[in-house]
């Protein structure tokens, strides 16, 4: 188990790289968004190199264009069902889950051949990958061999003779494909998805991820028209992804709707039914104004951010991709301010290929102090929940990095 056999050197033939494989490969690689992760920034498209944080370490994403050398143009359909469905590459090593293959192990034999396919005719790129940042003995791979032996399963995709077509294929897309369980779901000490509490919240490059479960601090309810809406694009009541769900709904731009809606449909069911699923509505409360700090972040607030997310919301033609009330917005209500914080300090950049949501990023215009009062200021106003504990510890230590503009914030869920 610790050592695979290497598999024998092949390629791809014409039969296995045929155009309707291709486009259908296309469809389902957007739909696993496979070039969030395989496509550094700035970088040739899957050519890899974008860094992985993990509490282990940085893990540095591989080069899987044809490149016969330094890609996979040497891998047999057979070597790369290996490394999607057990994680083993085509020498025999043993592949860091931070590739979610315990997803991808429920995909079929035909989607399967077809990300084959994609994945076959890209670009060749000449691109060596990075080493891994990681400790002794972690970067020893014939320890993942254990990790699998504890934790390696192929999800349980659901089944219910209650739901339509619709649904079941939407499970199988979340389950599989689309793996939203490795980010929405907690994970243990050794880094393993907890099956047990599935959707009830996660992390991902150390932003706070919300539960997809009856857990969920989300003012409003989420359904599936909601969701497609969001998974598209932008839903005007609760507002559009940025951060590390921003490249999955950018993936989704190439996805035919019907997919999407399937998705949504499955992801609704997770909230539980009615709005019992989520909290229950928005809040917009008068703050007091005898507490100095608070005092400050309104008056921030006003000078910054008013003139946007007082408009009303684009839906009733304020400023366009706003909603009507930052209450609508789950990063204030959520128990975690990192979320908040980190979009006050990047931004929201503008899409390249359409209009969407812009915000500035005013890391580079606040204080950490004037950051933390207008945070405190937040959540006062549209959140029932009280202070968030320690804010001015966790401002001082995420605004110590300098702005990245528009890089990941969470603005959706």
């Amino acid at each position: 188990m610790a050592w695979r056999p290497a598999l024998a050197p092949g390629g791809a033939t014409p039969a296995e790289t045929a155009p309707e494989l291709v486009r259908k490969g296309a469809m389902l690689a957007s739909l696993g968004y496979c070039a969030s992760c395989h496509t550094a920034e700035g970088g040739r498209p899957y050519a890899g190199g974008r860094g992985i944080g993990t509490p282990f370490g940085t893990i540095y994403a591989t080069n899987i264009t044809p490149d016969p050398d330094t890609g996979i143009g040497r891998y047999s359909l057979a070597a790369f069902t290996r490394a999607m469905r057990e994680g083993v590459d085509a020498g025999g090593r043993h592949l860091y889950p931070a590739f979610p293959y315990t997803h991808y192990a429920g995909l079929t034999d035909p989607d399967v051949a077809a990300l084959y396919a994609f994945a076959m005719t890209r670009e060749p790129v000449r691109q060596v990958a990075t080493a891994n940042a990681l400790p002794f003995p972690l970067s020893w791979r014939p320890l993942l061999a254990g990790w699998k032996l504890l934790f390696a399963q192929a999800p349980t995709i659901p089944a219910n003779p209650q739901r339509d077509a619709e649904w079941h294929r939407g499970a199988y897309l979340a389950e599989a494909l689309s793996h939203c369980g490795a980010c929405h779901s907690p994970r243990n000490l050794l880094g393993a998805e907890v099956r047990s509490k599935a959707y009830s919240g996660g992390e991902a490059d150390g932003w706070w991820v919300p539960p997809l479960d009856r857990s969920s601090p989300a003012p409003l309810a989420w359904d599936r028209d909601s969701l497609a809406r969001y998974l598209a694009e932008w839903d005007p009541q609760h507002g559009g992804a940025a951060g590390p769900m921003r490249p999955v709904v950018d993936a989704h731009r190439t996805v035919p709707d019907g997919e999407i809606r399937a998705l949504a449909s499955y992801v609704a069911t997770l909230y539980g039914p009615g709005p019992a699923g989520s909290r229950t509505g928005p809040v917009d409360r008068a703050v007091a104004n005898d507490d100095p700090a608070l005092a400050r972040g309104a008056a921030t607030y006003a000078g910054a951010c008013a003139t946007c997310h007082e408009s009303g919301g684009g839906a009733s033609g304020g400023v366009p991709y706003t909603t009507p009330s930052l209450g609508h917005r789950t990063t204030v209500r959520a128990p975690d301010p990192r979320n908040l914080i980190l979009v006050l300090r990047d931004g929201i950049a503008p899409r390249d290929y359409a209009p969407g949501p812009i915000m500035p990023a005013y890391g580079a215009m606040l204080t950490p102090a004037q950051v933390t009062d207008l945070a405190a200021y937040l959540r006062a106003r549209f959140s029932p929940d009280g202070p968030w504990p320690n804010l001015d510890a966790t401002v001082r230590d995420l605004m110590r990095d300098a702005p990245r503009p528009g890089a990941r914030a969470e603005a959706g869920h």
